[in-house]
């Protein structure tokens, strides 16, 4: 594991190219309702029930990391959160994801996930959350 040593962040590849967290979590989650935070928070729980998870600002969005990360909030709206797990295979088999697409230039498939209530992290969502945070522990 390489550690920037302008930010103390972790990656596995030596000079990784990345923001230096130029945005800190707060800013993301200013002035967001009361609702939208409880998601997140919950969001977050869950992910810390399953294992050693990391929380991360970006300069664009949240990540969620273990050895490498896993998994991204991509936007707090006002009443919801969308997540996106990136997988080696589209899982079109689910009741959970409203969007499934490839990532130009890789060969990830993005699986959008758009929590609207708590319960919305249901055995099928934690079974996704496992198995994210499986390739992100994976060495």
């Amino acid at each position: 594991m390489w550690t920037c040593p302008l930010c103390d962040q972790q990656f596995v590849n030596t000079n990784q190219v990345h923001s230096c967290r130029e945005k800190e979590l707060s800013d993301f989650l200013a002035g967001k309702s009361e609702h939208t935070l409880q998601l997140f928070n919950h969001l977050v729980s869950e992910f810390q029930q399953i294992g050693d998870v990391k929380v991360h600002a970006t300069k664009s969005m949240i990540s969620f990391g273990a050895r490498t990360r896993f998994a991204y909030v991509i936007q707090l709206g006002k009443n919801f959160v969308d997540v996106v797990f990136p997988f080696k295979q589209p899982y079109a088999d689910n009741l959970c994801f409203n969007k499934i697409k490839p990532v130009p230039g890789s060969d990830d498939f993005n699986h959008h996930l758009r929590l609207y209530f708590m319960d919305d992290i249901n055995d099928e969502v934690r079974s996704y959350m496992q198995l994210a945070y499986n390739n992100g522990a994976a060495e």
